[in-house]
């Protein structure tokens, strides 16, 4: 297990992500050709749609041997779309390798992928991409590492030369120059003397390193004090355990498409980033009793794997899995507690993108797929029957955009309905609701592109022809102040007495609490509610507030509270009780004052100079907020937020406004609320 390593690669959209994977299956020897995104060769970008594209769609996971390592690696999109594949496979993963373009710098969905590492724990080193290109700056890119993503970045390499000249580097911690070769792809980098002209720069910088090492490490302290060399042994050490603390992110510089830099990205992934017995075990809480326990990785403990990712194949559904503890083997039976059913594994596969290779068992740290489980969707756990426990479920944001979507032919009609729920099957951040009142389909997600694509593999997989409508935001709703309101339950259902009474306070959710959760439901002091009875209260409660009162919209950021609740001797009614939440959730929202919320977007746009008086001027005319217009040398960069509803068909109105000289990018920002002299405008009235 020590020599087991579970990485992700992630980045902005276009850093070179999949190119960095490619040279890295290359290198290690798992393939004898280098596949380009560029030219739709690309072995992790398996499905029709990413090679016809030139992007990552869907995470894709391979295994590859360095240096007696085994490395099980996962390459991410990066496009915002498809965000939420990034956040389950961060769920699973001990390390990242984030990618950075080396003229763009840190951009936004490098933010929000920091943000997904940090929120699970994920060790990181970076890798500055993109060297051979014109404009490339890596010291700025550490710098933008430290400043917007606030990380603790280090550049542990120096670049030797500038555009295509870049084909030499310096390792700061050994204090050697390598050159990479461009003749038959040289498998191993060449050592040369470090060039007179950088000796002073690189020079300064390991003294740098030295000194951030020596501020947690003995052994480098007293060669520091003492003023001699400390043995590179000594340094490897001290960088892994800053790596492994997270005090520490080592930044390495490179050039994937010209093979430059790669194999020195390999030897950091297993010299710094952790093994499996090297991260916290994972905690689970018990089905019988509650109590919150420790899984170490055993591989003869009881079993305990997360089922992060689903692909709805058309021979056998997979599903992606990781194992924390214990042992799986095919034909074994596991345990689902969320549906308190047993499931027999048919299979246990390694994946390399979508060809696979059988397994005779897999243990503790091993990112596996599974054939067989009937009723197991993402978030799962898996688990011993008699020593039941549920991991923590992976979180995914609701959709922000919605098509109605039907079928071209009527006949078609069962087997649009048996396509929609296979994709909502598979990707949760897809959702399918039918329209009962016209018999369409409403189906959402994360924006265009993420909808384009399920509405191609319609056509592709099912061989389905549908008619879509124009995109709309996803709206919700929101209190303006907090109601209070009690619901009262006196009656006889099937000759059984029903009651019931509650008293319940609904309130905005304060600023502070919005990161956490969307939704809660409170208990006061006072409320003299029986603990068993509380659970189908609060899903009456959460499933009442799904549907808004004012246009239907799911009301978010609220939080219920629930006040009194008279207790009845000797005859406490679960149904009286749901019955007169019920009855009070909607006394309260009938005289609730309720504002409607809009999605809104982070954007990024750079732009030559001469352009961007317009792009501004037109980004005012979207009703934006301006944050910031910053110089990057002959390139403006205009940073802020935006209505998602004014950005649809944003790329082609840029394209015209630039010469197709700009590049932007959106990412979510919250929900902002929607001035009530627009609603009539956007087809809004009061219900």
């Amino acid at each position: 297990m020590q020599r087991l390593r579970n990485i992700g690669i992630v980045a902005h959209i276009d850093a070179g992500k999949t190119t960095v994977s490619e040279r890295i299956l290359f290198y290690s020897g798992v393939e004898r050709r280098m596949g380009e995104v560029h030219e739709g060769t690309a072995t992790l970008d398996w499905m029709e749609e990413e090679r016809k594209r030139g992007i990552t769609i869907t995470a894709a996971a391979t295994t590859v041997p360095w240096r007696e390592h085994t490395i099980h690696l996962i390459d991410t999109p990066g496009h915002v779309d498809f965000t939420v594949e990034v956040e389950r496979c961060m769920r699973v993963l001990d390390g990242a390798v984030l990618v950075v373009n080396a003229v763009a710098g840190v951009q936004a969905q490098s933010e929000t992928v920091w943000r997904q590492m940090k929120r699970h724990g994920v060790k990181s080193i970076a890798f500055v991409n993109q060297h051979d290109r014109p404009g490339a700056d890596f010291f700025r890119c550490v710098k933008d590492l430290r400043e917007k993503l606030q990380a603790p970045a280090i550049p542990v390499q120096y670049p030797i030369g500038e555009g295509r000249e870049f084909r030499a580097l310096v390792d700061l911690v050994s204090g050697e120059a390598f050159e990479f070769p461009d003749e038959d792809f040289a498998r191993e980098p060449r050592s040369i003397p470090v060039p007179e002209e950088v000796r002073d720069e690189v020079g300064v910088l390991r003294a740098e390193l030295i000194e951030a090492l020596a501020e947690e490490d003995e052994d480098v302290m007293t060669s520091f004090l003492e003023e001699r060399e400390p043995e590179t042994a000594a340094l490897q050490r001290a960088l892994r355990a800053r790596v492994l603390a997270g005090t520490l992110m080592p930044v390495l510089c490179g050039a994937a498409l010209r093979n430059v830099g790669v194999q020195l990205l390999l030897d950091a992934i297993v010299e710094w980033l952790p093994s499996p017995d090297e991260v916290p075990p994972i905690r689970g809480t018990l089905v019988e009793g509650g109590e919150v326990v420790e899984r170490p990785p055993l591989p003869d403990g009881p079993l305990c794997a997360l089922a992060f990712k689903l692909v709805a194949d058309p021979h056998e559904d997979l599903v992606f899995t990781r194992i924390y503890s214990g042992t799986l083997k095919p034909g074994q039976k596991v345990f689902n507690p969320r549906v308190g059913r047993m499931e027999r594994i048919s299979r246990v596969l390694h994946m390399h993108a979508d060809t696979r290779r059988a397994l005779e068992s897999a243990g503790p740290g091993e990112i596996v797929a599974l054939t067989g489980a009937k009723q197991t969707v993402t978030g799962d756990t898996l688990c011993e029957h008699d020593d039941a426990l549920l991991l923590e479920r992976v979180q995914f944001p609701p959709p922000v955009i919605s098509r109605v979507v039907e079928p071209a032919a009527t006949d078609d009609r069962d087997k649009l309905r048996a396509a929609l729920d296979r994709l909502a099957f598979e990707d949760p951040s897809f959702v399918v609701r039918e329209k009962e009142d016209t018999g369409q389909w409403l189906i959402a997600g994360m924006g265009e592109l993420h909808l384009e694509i399920k509405e191609h593999r319609l056509a592709a997989e099912f061989h389905l022809a549908v008619n879509v409508g124009e995109p709309r935001v996803e709206y919700r709703e929101a209190l303006v102040r907090s109601v209070r309101a009690s619901g009262q339950v006196d009656r006889t259902l099937g000759g059984t007495r029903v009651q019931g009474t509650l008293e319940l306070e609904l309130a905005p959710l304060g600023a502070e609490e919005r990161e956490a959760e969307h939704r809660r439901v409170r208990w006061a002091p006072e409320a003299t509610v029986a603990p068993a009875l509380r659970a189908p209260i609060e899903e009456a409660l959460l499933l009442g507030v799904g549907v808004g009162p004012r246009f239907g919209f799911p009301l978010e950021e609220v939080v219920i509270t629930v006040l009194a609740g008279e207790p009845i001797p000797e005859r406490e009614s679960e149904l009286g009780y749901v019955q007169a939440a019920s009855l009070a959730l909607k006394n309260a929202l009938g005289g609730a004052d309720v504002a409607v919320l809009e999605p809104v977007m982070e954007f990024d746009i750079a732009a030559p100079a001469e352009f961007m008086s317009g792009i501004i001027g037109e980004l005012n005319a979207k009703r934006a907020e301006i944050a910031d217009l910053a110089v990057d040398g002959s390139v403006r960069r205009v940073t802020g937020q935006v209505p998602l509803a004014t950005m649809f068909g944003y790329a082609t109105t840029l394209r015209s406004l630039s010469q197709g000289r700009a590049e932007f990018s959106l990412s979510p920002a919250g929900y902002r609320r929607v001035p009530e002299g627009e609603l009539e405008a956007r087809g809004l009235v009061w219900s």
